[in-house]
C-alpha cells in the first residue's frame, strides 16, 4: 500500500489541505486518517471510495500509479478505470520493447507503475511490432511450455480486464509474480486459466490479484530465434507431449514387470 500512502500525501498537498481538514470532510478522526498516509493501516473499502470521490481520482489510479510522477491534470482526463502505463519512446516517438530481466519479477511487480524503474530497463525494437505497446518478460520454470529458461515472452498490452478473451494465451503480472497461462473461462470476479503443461491443473485467478495483462504475440530464444505459436504449433506440441507420456508409461510398465 506504499503507492496509496504516497498518493494520499500528494493529493492533499496539491489542495493545500491539512490532515485535520481532510479527516473532517471524510467524517473520521485525524489520527485514523494519518495512519493511512503513514502506511500504518489500510483504509477499508468504504473509506477508500470516499477518498476517491473526494479527490475525483479513480481507486485504480490511487492504488497502482505514483501520481506525483505524472502531470495530475492529464491523469484526471483519463477515462474511468483506465490504467496509466509508463513506456519508453525513442526520438521519433516510437515505443520501445522494454525487457524485464531474469530473477527480477518482484522488482517489476513493485516498480511496474514507476516511470523511473521502466526507464532503467534495457529495451529492443522489432520492426514488425509497431501497432500496440509491447514488453518482453522472462520465461522461468516448467509451467511455461514450450518456452524454456532463457526465452523471453513478448506481450501486447491489454488495457482492461474486460478485454481478456477466453481461448487466448496471456502473460499476467500478479501481486505474486508472472504467470503465462491459457484462459479457459471468464467468470464474474475471476478468470479460469490453465498451463500448457498438462501436469498442472486449471485454477482461478481473482481480478483483484491482476496488476497487468499482456496478450502473447511472440517469443524470442537465447539464440535470437522467434517463436510464433500458431494453432498448428500448439497442436503439435500437445501431440508430442502425449507421445512422451505414452512412452514414459510404457517404460514404467516394463520396469514394473521386470521387478
Amino acid at each position: 500500500m506504499l503507492i496509496l500512502a504516497e498518493t494520499l500525501r500528494y493529493l492533499r498537498a496539491q489542495k493545500a489541505l491539512s490532515q485535520q481538514q481532510v479527516a473532517d470532510d471524510l467524517m473520521i478522526t485525524r489520527g485514523r486518517y494519518a495512519k493511512y498516509e503513514d502506511e500504518a493501516s489500510q483504509p477499508p473499502l468504504e473509506i477508500l471510495l470516499k477518498i476517491s470521490r473526494y479527490y475525483h481520482v479513480s481507486t485504480d489510479l490511487m492504488l497502482t500509479v505514483q501520481l506525483n510522477k505524472y502531470p495530475l491534470n492529464q491523469i484526471l482526463q483519463l477515462a474511468d478505470n483506465r490504467i496509466l502505463l509508463p513506456i519508453i519512446v525513442d526520438s521519433t516517438g516510437e515505443n520501445k520493447i522494454e525487457i524485464i530481466p531474469y530473477k527480477a519479477s518482484m522488482g517489476y511487480v513493485n516498480g511496474h507503475a514507476d516511470p523511473e524503474y521502466i526507464e532503467s530497463l534495457q529495451y529492443m525494437s522489432l520492426p514488425f511490432l509497431r501497432n500496440g505497446k509491447y514488453r518482453a518478460f522472462p520465461a522461468e520454470g516448467d509451467s511455461m511450455p514450450p518456452f524454456k529458461d532463457g526465452t523471453y515472452i513478448i506481450g501486447d498490452y491489454v488495457e482492461g480486464i474486460r478485454e481478456i478473451k477466453a481461448g487466448i494465451t496471456y502473460l499476467m503480472v500478479l501481486q505474486s509474480g508472472f504467470v503465462y497461462k491459457f484462459v479457459d473461462k471468464i467468470n464474474k470476479t475471476s478468470i479460469t486459466v490453465r498451463s500448457k503443461n498438462s501436469f498442472y491443473e486449471a485454477y482461478e485467478i481473482q481480478f483483484h490479484e491482476i496488476l497487468e495483462v499482456w496478450r502473447f504475440v511472440k517469443a524470442i530464444t537465447e539464440e535470437h530465434e522467434l517463436i510464433d505459436l500458431t494453432d498448428n504449433v500448439v497442436k503439435e506440441m500437445f501431440l508430442s507431449l502425449k507421445e512422451d507420456m505414452k512412452k514414459m508409461q510404457k517404460q514404467l510398465k516394463i520396469h514394473n514387470n521386470q521387478t
